[in-house]
C-alpha cells in the first residue's frame, strides 16, 4: 500500500532536510497517473511553503525533473503552434485552473490572473519560473 503525502487537506509541516523528504515521498522515475499526481501534490506543497531550506529547493528541483521527463514522454506539447498565452490556457484547463487559481499561484491580486489571460498583463520572468515550477514543465512553454 502507497504511503499518501500529506497534502493542504492535511496541514503539516514539510520536513527541511532531504533524507527526511525522500521518505515522505522517494522521487524516482514515474510510471503511472498515481505517482505522478503524488509528485506533483509534493511540488505544489513545496511552492505554496513560501521561501524553501536548500535541501528543499535540491528536493523540489528533483521532483521538477521527473515530472518533466514523464510529461515528456507522455503529454508533449508541441510549443511551436501554441504561444506562451495559448500554452498557459492549455496546460489550466488541464489542471482545472481559474484565473483567480492563477492568481494565487503568482502570488498576484486576484484580478492579475484575468488580466494575463486577456492579454492585457504579460508574464515577467518571476511569473514564467513559478509557472514552470507548479506546471512541471519548462519555461519555454511561456515564451513561444
Amino acid at each position: 500500500m502507497r504511503k499518501c503525502v500529506p497534502s493542504h487537506r492535511h496541514p503539516q509541516r514539510l520536513p527541511r532536510e532531504f533524507a527526511e523528504l525522500v521518505r515522505l515521498l522517494p522521487p524516482r522515475a514515474i510510471a503511472d497517473t498515481v505517482q505522478y499526481d503524488e509528485m506533483r501534490e509534493m511540488i505544489d506543497r513545496l511552492m505554496a511553503s513560501g521561501r524553501l531550506a536548500p535541501d528543499q529547493r535540491d528536493y523540489l528541483e528533483t521532483l521538477v525533473q521527473l515530472v518533466e521527463a514523464y510529461e515528456s514522454e507522455r503529454e508533449a506539447i508541441d510549443v511551436a503552434d501554441l504561444s506562451g498565452l495559448d500554452s498557459l490556457r492549455h496546460l489550466m484547463a488541464e489542471h482545472g485552473m481559474n484565473a483567480s487559481q492563477l492568481a494565487r499561484v503568482l502570488g498576484v491580486h486576484v484580478t492579475m490572473g484575468s488580466k494575463i489571460l486577456k492579454g492585457e498583463r504579460s508574464l515577467t520572468v518571476e511569473h514564467v519560473k513559478t509557472l514552470a515550477a507548479h506546471f512541471g514543465v519548462g519555461p519555454a512553454v511561456f515564451l513561444g
